[in-house]
């Protein structure tokens, strides 16, 4: 099963070069991989102290990011090291301050393994959420490298848990600890014999929470929000954005709306440009414009969504017509903000929670979207009952990073 295993990344390596000559995001994927073992060789010293955390994008990363912190305050003559899989994860967090390094993950060959670890040498290592790589758990194993996971959440229908997954539950006979976000997720790990476990909970909402210490100003958003009632809409796509144009074309209410695609190529800016009738602007060409006389605020660049959040009255969160489902819709909960979604959350536990308590709503057509966008617009008493619920919700669910800091 392992030949099988290591023929398949094999092969899977020589496959995506290929795939990469016509595809930009497999090109960066390929070419980021190609400088990792020579910017560890000039990064880390062989008398280097490391710790290394592997998230497999940018949605982990930011998981990760207050335990990171901390064990960067604790271990402070430690070296960082952090990987990801993929480059929507790499390229927007390559430049970040808290780590020494930042590369992509080599391919898990066994060649591979052994060279990063050789250079990394890393004292402890901590996945985030999931991403089981064989090769490199088997490894640390052998080195008798303490492994965590953090933020690890399963489900029944993983591999782990079929009859036929038995080779695959060996990946998880490398884990030092399991920190998990929920009992389930724990009882499951009991059931295969795992008492290494404990519940800390979702690391994301110290993260989140931790957002309202932050200087969240943005100049130019209070200048077009102009003290009037602002829909954020976040991370959306274009199944999303069908329904949200035709909306916001047919919206008589004195309503602002800001837009920030999750995708933001000039093709789908360009076809979103052409959606809307309203007068909009662009962040790209927001300069030298009187912002308030504008309705929809477009924005084509990337890292100030979290803050837009701050000045929204009501949220949309995209991505819950696609799979796996919605976005971060943590971000708005904790400025206490009430959020609409897609009918796709059912991956993602803190839509169901928030969907169940009634501080998100989720929609599945465009009647629904009115409605609910209605509801919110004209009754101020019941738009702050749901944003209270959502801000609610955040604070009273952090404290995972405490606990995993406890028990390292």
């Amino acid at each position: 099963m392992l030949f099988l295993y290591n023929t398949i990344v094999f092969l899977s390596g020589f496959l995506l070069k290929i795939i990469a000559l016509f595809s930009a995001k497999m090109k960066l994927f390929v070419e980021g991989r190609k400088v990792v073992f020579p910017l560890l060789e000039q990064k880390i010293k062989p008398s280097d102290k490391t710790i290394w955390f592997h998230a497999a994008s940018l949605g982990e990363y930011e998981q990760g990011l207050p335990v990171i912190e901390k064990i960067k305050e604790k271990y402070p003559s430690h070296k960082i090291v952090v990987s990801f899989f993929s480059p929507s994860g790499y390229e927007v967090r390559k430049n970040n301050t808290v780590a020494d390094v930042t590369v992509y993950l080599p391919l898990d060959t066994k060649k591979n393994v052994q060279e990063f670890l050789r250079l990394v040498h890393p004292e402890l290592v901590f996945f985030i959420k999931y991403e089981y790589w064989l090769n490199y758990l088997s490894e640390l194993k052998k080195q008798n490298t303490p492994t965590y996971l953090i933020s690890g959440i399963f489900r029944p229908n993983q591999m782990f848990f079929k009859w036929y997954g038995g080779f695959y539950r060996k990946a998880l006979n490398t884990f030092t600890y399991f920190f998990v976000q929920n009992e389930s997720s724990k009882n499951l790990l009991n059931q295969l014999g795992k008492t290494n476990v404990a519940v800390s909970g979702d690391t994301r909402f110290d993260r989140v929470a931790a957002i309202l210490e932050k200087d969240n100003t943005l100049s130019f958003i209070s200048q077009f929000k102009n003290n009037k009632t602002t829909i954020v809409i976040g991370s959306s796509w274009p199944k999303d954005e069908n329904l949200l144009t035709d909306y916001i074309n047919a919206c008589s209410s004195d309503v602002k709306f800001i837009i920030a695609p999750h995708n933001i190529k000039s093709v789908q800016i360009e076809q979103l440009k052409n959606s809307i009738q309203k007068n909009y602007v662009l962040f790209s060409e927001k300069e030298n414009k009187t912002l308030s006389d504008y309705n929809v605020f477009i924005i084509d660049t990337i890292g100030i969504l979290t803050k837009i959040y701050s000045y929204a009255d009501i949220a949309y969160v995209g991505g819950g017509f696609g799979h796996p489902g919605v976005h971060n819709l943590l971000e708005p909960a904790t400025f206490g903000v009430p959020i609409i979604i897609g009918p796709n959350y059912s991956h993602f536990a803190e839509a169901i929670d928030l969907v169940h308590l009634g501080g998100c709503i989720s929609i599945s057509n465009k009647e629904q979207l009115s409605l609910a966008f209605q509801n919110l617009i004209e009754d101020e008493k019941f738009r702050q009952e749901r944003g209270t619920i959502c801000s609610t919700f955040v604070q009273a669910n952090k404290g995972a990073t405490n606990t995993i800091m406890k028990n390292i």
